[in-house]
C-alpha cells in the first residue's frame, strides 16, 4: 500500500470518529421529565411562556439573572433560571426554547431562543392569496 493510501484512510477514519463523536455529545430537544433524568446533560426544552406567573429581571441586583415560568410541550411547568438579561420583547414570544441543565427542581439555562408573533396579521396574509 502506498503511504498516500495510508494517509487518506487515517484521515477518513479520524472524520469518522470525529462525527461520532460529535454525536454523541450534540443538545437534544426533550421535556423537563427528561432533562430531570440526566442532569449532567444539556437540553434544548420548548415551550410556553406561563404569562400568569411572575418574571423577574432586576438589573441593579443582578444584570445577568432572568427568571419566569416554561410550560413545556408535555404540560409541565418549571422555573428557569436565564443567566443573561431579559431578551427584548420576551412576553411576545410565542414560543421559547431554553438551552440548559436541570437543577433540582429548576432549569437552569444557558441561552434562551423565542419565537416572536409573524409581524403580518391573517387579514394581510389572506389578501395575499
Amino acid at each position: 500500500m502506498k503511504k498516500s493510501h495510508i494517509v487518506l484512510l487515517l484521515i477518513i477514519a479520524g472524520a469518522v470518529g470525529l462525527a461520532f463523536y460529535s454525536l454523541q455529545s450534540s443538545e437534544t430537544y426533550a421535556s423537563f421529565a427528561e432533562a430531570m433524568n440526566e442532569p449532567d446533560k444539556t437540553f434544548h426544552v420548548v415551550g410556553k411562556l406561563n404569562l400568569e406567573k411572575e418574571m423577574v429581571y432586576n438589573p441593579v441586583v443582578d444584570a445577568n439573572l432572568f427568571t419566569f415560568y416554561l410550560i413545556d410541550k408535555e404540560g409541565q411547568e418549571k422555573k428557569v433560571l436565564l443567566y443573561k438579561s431579559k431578551p427584548q420583547d420576551f412576553e411576545k414570544s410565542e414560543q421559547v426554547v431554553v438551552i440548559g441543565k436541570m437543577q433540582g427542581n429548576e432549569f437552569h439555562a444557558k441561552d434562551v431562543l423565542t419565537k416572536c408573533p409573524s409581524k403580518y396579521s391573517d387579514a394581510q396574509t389572506q389578501q395575499v392569496k
